[in-house]
């Protein structure tokens, strides 16, 4: 068994098979859109565009999902913003639509995958915000009074039902939220690739985008060619500053996930978890945790790091340690069981913690969607509806997010000192509460904490 302070095994569970498998560009093209990023937004919105009748090129710097979209856990939320009473609080006139819109995001995706057969193992079990603590149980009342108010399907699960459900013992009471639930990403995005190029796009692997000339039509300049198009659309969330767009709008920040080896037997019947409900807790930086088909656990976050000028940051083993000691707190009757797969990847976050959806260039013709804060499975996916509908000049539910005006981030060096002390400031609550945790549950066991 890896100690967890020794290097960072494997990379994300869900990629363990990807390759590009598409050529690089080689020459000039042309297309009525060129796609920048093949992830959840970029090959959606060739998938809408091509259903609109225009030919789609997209490119991407490494293989399909080689981002978030092949890094996240894996959950389907009907989550927007940083959670359901900050939502509530901060846009009260506007929650509603937003919740309205992460709805059905999700109904869409749960729609592709049918329609088109995507073998991405979906659960429906929906996602369980969890306390571990009962100085938590203020932030269950807390979202689930904003979900009464906002109409989404819910139960509270008071200690009694969370063991009645076989919730594993370490999260002590529970705010299920009903729709969604948990996928594989790696297929559902190569699944999404799959529709794309059976619908007529082509798509070029291994093909970065290095200058973006915003006129009319649109060049974008690879290494071995270029493509004109008369409109571009960037799926590209975090890496969209460094193509020289939304710097002020959304910041890149790194968050780390892991995977243990395959639960057997015995080890499923300690652990519980019949219903295999996602489940995320009430921390401040929420710690996320979940099944997989193969019976292993994926869990993370719980952390952020911000590179100062939103700068790609290097793996940390001792935060792949950090993790793996909530994870021996959250489940000790597993303290034997290896983790297998470490890896980390950036995420992008607006101040007002929503996706920023709009349009821009001198010539308008430039889309985007991007800044999903961890909750991005949903509005990714339908991110290319919202695209579509903004190039057609349609109306849609994606109104919601581009007829709102994001807050700018403030520049550097005030936008890294904020992150450090935001991520200190939660850091020192979440550690609070951890020790309560675990202090609890060592009393008993008739231990000393």
């Amino acid at each position: 068994m890896r100690r967890p302070d020794e290097a960072p095994a494997g990379g994300s569970l869900w990629m363990e098979d990807a390759a590009p498998t598409a050529p690089p560009l080689a020459g000039d093209v042309a297309a009525d859109v060129a796609v920048v990023g093949a992830g959840f937004t970029g090959l959606s919105a060739a998938v809408a565009l091509r259903a609109a009748g225009h030919s789609v090129v997209v490119l991407e710097a490494e293989h399909v999902g080689f981002g978030a979209s092949g890094r996240n856990a894996g959950h389907l939320t009907p989550v927007v913003g940083k959670d359901l009473p900050t939502l509530a609080a901060l846009f009260r006139a506007r929650a509603p639509a937003l919740v309205a819109l992460a709805e059905l995001a999700v109904a869409h995706v749960e729609r592709t995958i049918a329609e088109h057969g995507i073998d991405c193992a979906y659960e429906p079990v929906g996602n369980l915000l969890a306390a571990v603590h009962p100085t938590q149980h203020h932030v269950l009342d807390g979202a689930a009074k904003a979900a009464a108010a906002l109409g989404l399907a819910h139960e509270v699960l008071e200690p009694d039902a969370m063991r009645a459900r076989d919730v594993p013992v370490g999260f002590t009471r529970g705010l299920l939220m009903k729709r969604g639930g948990l996928l594989h990403p790696g297929r559902y995005v190569r699944g999404l690739r799959r529709i794309a190029e059976a619908a007529g796009a082509r798509v070029f692997e291994r093909t970065p985008v290095v200058r973006l000339e915003a006129g009319l039509p649109a060049v974008l300049v690879t290494p071995a060619g270029r493509v004109r198009a008369r409109a571009v659309v960037l799926g590209t969330n975090a890496w969209t500053p460094a193509l020289g767009w939304l710097r002020g709008t959304i910041a890149r920040f790194h968050v780390y996930l892991f995977a243990t080896a395959p639960l057997d037997e015995a080890q499923r019947a300690a652990l519980g978890w019949r219903g295999r409900e996602g489940i995320y807790t009430a921390h401040e930086m929420l710690e996320s945790w979940r099944l997989t088909d193969d019976h292993r656990i994926v869990g993370g976050a719980k952390t952020v790091r911000y590179g100062f000028g939103g700068r790609a940051l290097a793996d940390r083993p001792a935060t792949y340690a950090f993790l793996e000691r909530a994870f021996r707190d959250r489940f000790p009757a597993l303290r034997d069981v290896p983790v297998t797969h470490r890896w980390g990847g950036p995420i992008a976050f607006a101040l007002d913690f929503l996706p920023a959806v709009g349009v821009g260039g001198v010539h308008r013709n430039v889309f985007y969607s991007a800044g999903y804060a961890g909750h991005g499975i949903a509005l990714a996916s339908y991110a290319g509806t919202m695209i579509a509908d903004l190039l057609l000049g349609r109306d849609g539910p994606g109104r919601a997010l581009w007829g709102h005006r994001k807050v700018p981030m403030p520049p550097e060096p005030l936008r890294w000192l904020v992150a450090r002390a935001l991520v200190g400031a939660f850091g020192a609550m979440d550690g609070r509460v951890d020790r309560l945790a675990r202090a609890t549950r060592c009393a008993g066991r008739g231990n000393e904490p």
